[in-house]
């Protein structure tokens, strides 16, 4: 019996022995509560620790520089134009006590900066402008030759606050507020900026209506361009039927010429022979049965008949 108790004793020693021992590691640090109380200051050396079994508990935070992305938020600007703000935090707690204290957990720490950086970015989005928030800079921006620039307002604006600017008056105005619940601000970044659905609609609709502007211009200047090469194409075919019809015209005089002094060459040799071969080329011109000539019986026209016997 007495080797039993032994035993006994022995594993109620290492059950209080394990739940009094624990082990914190480089990237935590712990508070230990009693009755839902801190007790002490909190651990933030890494190694093997005791504390009161099952009267104390240990309540374990991470040290290392931690993430928050919050939902995008419908925000409206100083110009009143609609828009979806995204921005990013790295927070830490610096201070695990004051943390517990006022947080609990890190589930309550992330509510936290809910409510406070989506505050404070609303209140800072609404005294700027479009421009502010999009641009970080002055710099001349490059666009196209045919981009009408004097259409956008926003553009043509010169930038005093920037996006950065803006970005760090969220981290100024919340650093404070967050030191009071043991969490420090690393940084904040806005991620991104987009139009409400209606607005991009109407954004995309002054982007297709400046495109369409350009594109018909091209085409315009196309179609004039098409217009001047058809003139001068048509210009130069005249030019050319015209030459080709000069030259065709002289080689038919030329010809004409040449055949008339041949015939005139040939019927010089025998004029009689000329006179009786034009007389029958006009006989079968003019003699059929739908053909009536009164003569008189001395024309010459049939001279040549009255000399068949």
């Amino acid at each position: 019996m007495k080797r039993y108790l032994k035993y006994i004793f022995l594993l109620i020693f290492l059950i209080l022995l394990a739940n009094a021992l624990f082990v914190v590691n480089e990237t935590e640090q712990v508070i230990i509560t009693q009755f839902g109380e801190p007790v002490g200051d909190a651990i933030q050396s890494a190694g093997l620790h005791l504390k009161i079994p099952f009267i104390q508990k240990t309540h374990f935070f991470d040290k290392r520089i931690l993430e928050w992305d919050g939902e995008p938020n419908q925000i409206p600007t100083s110009d009143k134009k609609f828009i979806w703000v995204d921005s990013f935090v790295r927070w830490r707690i610096f201070d695990p006590l004051l943390f517990y204290q006022t947080n609990k957990t890190e589930t309550f720490g992330h509510s936290r900066l809910d409510d406070i950086i989506d505050g404070v970015t609303r209140d800072i989005i609404t005294k700027n402008e479009l421009f502010e928030i999009v641009r970080n800079s002055n710099r001349k921006l490059e666009f196209s030759i045919d981009f009408d620039i004097d259409s956008y307002e926003e553009i043509k604006a010169s930038i005093n606050v920037g996006r950065e600017e803006i970005a760090d008056s969220i981290y100024v105005s919340s650093y404070e507020s967050l030191k009071e619940y043991g969490i420090e601000l690393v940084d904040v970044k806005i991620k991104r900026v987009n139009y409400i659905d209606t607005v991009r609609k109407q954004v995309y609709e002054r982007m297709i209506s400046e495109r369409n502007k350009i594109a018909e211009k091209y085409r315009s200047a196309g179609q004039g361009r098409a217009a001047e090469i058809k003139g001068k194409l048509q210009k130069d075919l005249n030019e050319i039927e015209s030459e080709a019809y000069r030259e065709a015209q002289e080689i038919m005089g030329e010809a004409d010429a040449e055949a008339i002094e041949i015939y005139a060459n040939a019927y010089n040799k025998d004029p009689e022979f000329y006179g009786f071969t034009r007389s029958l080329e006009a006989y079968q011109k003019t003699i059929s049965e739908n053909n009536i000539l009164i003569l008189t019986t001395d024309s010459e026209f049939f001279k040549y008949l009255k000399k068949v016997k």
